[in-house]
């Protein structure tokens, strides 16, 4: 465990800032969760959708709902794994979405692209979330109306917290970041839409984090997400200066919908950015 344990510090009334601390221990925690598995070797399941579940995912799962028990009290948490178990707590104004292991495609092959997202909603919009990447040690973190940061961690300590703020729209090519697994004809037509310089893969929600520090302009994703795939990214990327909207240009919703089990917390696709129009002309 961490030198953050949250299990020593219970917290009822906190500020964004302290919770976002309290977070953070969390992912990290579940982070060394999911390497310990790794370690022991991964036996791969499959999920009603045809996903893939490992032991990683529900250990990762349980260390942070055993975590916000304590950090945020009386606030439910929409769990991937418990809500396709059939476990999903009704929610107040605030709910967290969690993913315990963005990423399991890319985990289950032994790459390094998985994270760990946890995301706080207020009034069916992200308010603050962090990911954290547990191979590399790297945490993002973000309120909105506070700001955005990453840093290194280092032993389950976190080092200087590195401010992220979303870049002003080139006059020329923009630089794009797309799914490593999940990319699709559509998503190939709608960069297409764009002068692009330089095209960048990448797995999970860190699509979200290379927007939100500035690094690329646009990351549009043509197919269907989660809830849990996008709060923390969408927090993160919006305290940062950038935006999430649908093709229509509307915001995502984030809540329960009318389609029953998971299905009630599926997103439609949806255009990330920093500063730019993420709608075209033409």
């Amino acid at each position: 465990m961490g030198v953050f344990s949250i299990r020593q510090r219970p917290m009822t009334d906190v500020s964004d800032t302290k919770l976002i601390d309290a977070l953070a221990a969390i992912a990290i925690e579940a982070g060394e969760a999911i390497l310990s598995v790794r370690r022991g070797g991964v036996t791969v399941e499959k999920k009603a959708d045809a996903s893939p579940v490992t032991e990683a995912d529900r250990a990762a799962e349980r260390v942070i709902a055993e975590g916000l028990a304590v950090a945020a009290p009386g606030i439910a948490m929409i769990g991937e794994e418990a809500t396709y178990e059939g476990r999903i707590p009704e929610t107040g104004r605030a709910f967290f979405l969690v993913d315990p292991l963005d990423g399991t495609r890319e985990f289950v092959k032994g790459g390094d692209d998985f994270t760990v997202n946890i995301g706080l909603v207020r009034d069916g919009v992200p308010a603050l979330g962090v990911i954290f990447v547990p191979v590399t040690g790297v945490l993002y973190a973000g309120a909105v109306g506070a700001g955005a940061w990453r840093a290194e961690v280092d032993n389950g300590a976190i080092g200087r917290r590195r401010p992220m703020q979303v870049r002003k729209p080139p006059e020329g090519a923009i630089d794009v970041v797309a799914s490593r697994s999940h990319r699709n004809r559509e998503t190939d037509a709608f960069i297409a839409r764009f002068d692009v310089g330089k095209l960048v893969a990448a797995g999970s929600s860190l699509k979200f984090c290379v927007v939100a520090a500035g690094e690329a302009d646009l990351y549009p994703r043509m197919g269907p997400t989660m809830q849990w795939d996008t709060a923390a990214g969408e927090a993160i990327l919006r305290a940062a200066g950038g935006s999430v909207v649908t093709i229509e240009g509307r915001p995502l919703f984030y809540g329960r919908g009318p389609a029953p089990g998971p299905e009630a917390f599926r997103n439609p696709s949806f255009i990330a950015t920093g500063g730019m129009n993420p709608i075209p002309a033409g």
